[in-house]
């Protein structure tokens, strides 16, 4: 058996008046190890550290933990200390009869999102999950390598944690970033380090927005975004996208007097399209206009496979309108809770001040390792690299697709992003189709979960980022065998 050390302290209970103290140490040690809160593999303390710990006698320990050995709770060798057996029936975990009543409350009153009232989630993924990217091909061991010489240094970045903004030189490396990969006009004081777009979202929402206020939204749109405004109890606005992005003009007939708007212009979720120019002018023209703010959440921006970089939204604001959103998780691996927000300097402030009543520190040693990664150029390597790839994907993807799912399924010819939409042709509604491929083990997404008041457009989303080629080949098979 493996052996684990445990320094923790054990909490035994009060000893009452009449038991002695051998009873009482045996009784709490052998209920500790039949409960299970010692651990099979627990180390324990040298019968010495013990005594001093629980200011006991050394032989009354001596003399209990050698009764636990006879009947086989311990063991103990010289040289190699003692430790907790395996017990063949330990105790079941004690459960209270009744549910009190605030937890039936609260059970009662939180249901999951609207979106995904219905939705199964597993947690290895599967194809054809979206916003999963190609984790095996990061480069884990120049990111090990920078941690641990961070680790080793933790001076060099702990000293930094008093701005409340985050990092400091993280946030001078994604201002540069954006300046040159997004032409966004920012500097490094504009930018505050959240843990990712939800946060980033939520805090938003509280800032800018009460209870009855209307906000635009993209119809479909970003289910998370949803969500963070639905929790203040803002009027989401559906306002319906094309070819073309949001369409401002439609969003001005349903709402001119909107407090915001929130769009996916670089990539819009789910439909993939990029907002024309025209759009972005229009779109700028009403905020300024009717003093809104624009939330511009850049998402799958880094993947664009054909064609020049497109500018953020935010490079032509000339009305301190946009505020821009951004995360790393997808760009490199999920885990990294690392995201940013850019704001108009006069909201810099009230923005970490509602920051600051949730969530007092940043993780400052995630943000030197990243800061490290952007400033030594691994970033913009790894960037480029996964563009090569994930443009490779699709084109297995899409020929894939063409091979097996002929007059069942029609993928976009939309070239970004880590996934891509695929429109039914074959009757069914988004729904039948999603509940149908994950029988066949799949995880694709029906897009009527991302509508507001939009008719079901008949589509599925199909993540390929994080799958290789005979992952996404044997996936089409099943996704044929499942539409068919």
């Amino acid at each position: 058996m493996s052996k684990t050390i445990s320094s923790f302290e054990l909490t035994l209970k009060i000893r009452s008046r009449h038991q002695t103290l051998t009873s009482w140490l045996y009784g709490e040690l052998c209920s500790a190890i039949l409960d299970g809160r010692l651990a099979p593999g627990a180390r324990l303390p040298a019968s010495r550290d013990f005594a001093s710990l629980y200011q006991l006698s050394r032989g009354t320990v001596v003399s209990v933990l050698e009764r636990l050995q006879d009947e086989g709770y311990i063991t103990s060798r010289v040289g190699f200390g003692t430790w907790v057996n395996r017990v063949e029936s330990p105790r079941p975990a004690r459960h209270a009869t009744t549910t009190p009543a605030y937890i039936r409350r609260v059970i009662a009153t939180n249901k999951p999102p609207q979106p995904w009232i219905d939705q199964a989630f597993v947690e290895s993924p599967r194809p054809f999950r979206i916003g999963v990217p190609a984790i095996n091909e990061f480069p884990s061991e120049v990111w090990g390598r920078i941690a641990a010489g961070r680790a080793r240094n933790f001076r060099s970045w702990l000293k930094k944690e008093a701005d409340r903004r985050g990092y400091q030189p993280l946030r001078s490396a994604i201002a540069e970033y954006l300046r040159t990969s997004r032409g966004v006009r920012c500097t490094a004081e504009q930018i505050v380090v959240v843990s990712g777009i939800q946060q980033a979202l939520d805090l938003l929402a509280r800032l800018l927005l009460k209870k009855g206020d209307s906000i635009w939204m993209e119809d479909p749109g970003y289910f998370g975004a949803r969500i963070a405004f639905e929790n203040v109890g803002a009027r989401m606005i559906a306002v319906p996208v094309n070819d073309e992005g949001l369409s401002v003009l439609a969003g001005t007939k349903l709402c001119p007097d909107g407090k915001g708007v929130y769009v996916t212009p670089a990539h819009q979720f789910p439909l993939g399209v990029t907002m024309s120019l025209e759009r972005r002018m229009a779109l700028l023209s009403w905020a300024a206009r009717a003093g809104a703010f624009v939330i511009e959440d850049d998402y799958d921006s880094e993947y664009r496979f054909e064609g020049p970089p497109v500018p953020a939204l935010q490079s032509l604001d000339n009305h301190s309108s946009v505020i821009f959103v951004g995360s790393f998780s997808k760009t490199l691996f999920p885990a990294l809770r690392v995201g940013y927000v850019v704001l108009p300097s006069p909201l810099v402030d009230p923005f970490v001040a509602l920051r600051y009543r949730t969530d007092f520190r940043n993780s400052s040693f995630d943000q030197a390792v990243l800061c490290d990664f952007i400033v030594d150029g691994h970033l913009a390597r790894h960037l480029r690299r996964m563009r090569i790839l994930y443009a490779e994907r699709l084109e297995i993807l899409k020929e894939g697709a063409r091979q097996h799912l002929g007059g069942l399924l029609e993928i976009s010819n939309v070239r970004a992003g880590l996934y891509t939409i695929g429109y039914l042709k074959n009757g069914m509604s988004s729904r039948q189709a999603e509940k149908l491929a994950a029988a066949q083990g799949l995880e694709v997404i029906a897009v009527d979960r991302c509508t507001l008041r939009r008719p079901d457009p008949n589509a599925l989303l199909l993540g390929f980022g994080g799958f290789d080629k005979v992952a996404i080949q044997q996936g089409l098979i099943r996704l044929a065998k499942a539409l068919s």
